[in-house]
């Protein structure tokens, strides 16, 4: 049995055969599985010889029709769409930089039957002691989720070590670090793919509130607090 095959046949035991009555004629779940295998196949990127990384978090478009229909069934699909994300990267051998996920969308402007696919590879960000970020207290942004910068001096990379450690193969262990101060200042530590301020690559950098620093395929967003 092929994973498509997996997919469907979890999806009917989950809700005793409702799907196949939902969607006769709309968009079909095996549909967007196969829109997200597809995606994943166009999005590889090598980053090593033996690495190829592929998109881990998906936001699929529906119509309103198809998205009231599927709303009924949204925790179930969504976990089981990120199933096939797991599924499919393990047999083709791809390397997720984080745990996947899958959101449906609603989208006034599409058709029934029409549908969308946004991805992107997002890593897996953690930070070394306290997670709240205090009023005040400069923080860096990665994917709308805020960690604080608790040093004086902050290392990130994708070293245990790290104050900020990102799961990101294009990431060294000890990629940058970042030095509070009037202003902060961003100084990358002979990374071997180099640091990024704004779209510009830098040895050493003052940060403003915004600034917008990158790392491998990673984009931190700096805040003052």
């Amino acid at each position: 049995m092929g994973l498509l095959d997996r997919f469907e046949d979890r999806l009917d035991r989950l809700v005793n055969g409702a799907f196949a009555r939902a969607f006769k004629s709309e968009v079909q779940p095996v549909e967007i599985a196969a829109a997200i295998q597809k995606e994943m196949d166009d999005r590889v990127a090598i980053v090593a010889r033996d690495r190829t990384v592929v998109p881990n978090v998906f936001s699929i478009d529906l119509s309103p029709m198809d998205d009231d229909r599927l709303s009924v069934y949204r925790g179930p699909l969504e976990a089981e769409l990120a199933t096939v994300v797991t599924e499919y990267a393990t047999e083709q051998g791809y390397r997720l930089l984080g745990p996947p996920a899958v959101t449906l969308e609603r989208d006034d402007t599409l058709e029934t039957g029409i549908f969308r696919v946004h991805s992107e590879a997002r890593a897996a960000v953690s930070a070394a002691g306290a997670q709240a970020v205090l009023p005040g207290q400069p923080y860096l942004q990665v994917a709308g989720t805020a960690y604080p910068l608790v040093r004086a001096v902050c290392r990130v990379g994708r070293g245990a070590e790290s104050d900020i450690r990102i799961e990101d193969p294009g990431v060294s262990r000890a990629h940058c670090e970042i030095v509070l101060g009037s202003p902060a200042v961003v100084r990358d530590l002979g990374s071997t793919n180099g640091t990024t301020v704004d779209g510009t690559r830098i040895t050493q950098a003052a940060l403003v509130d915004g600034s917008v620093i990158t790392l491998g395929s990673t984009a931190m967003t700096f805040r003052t607090g």
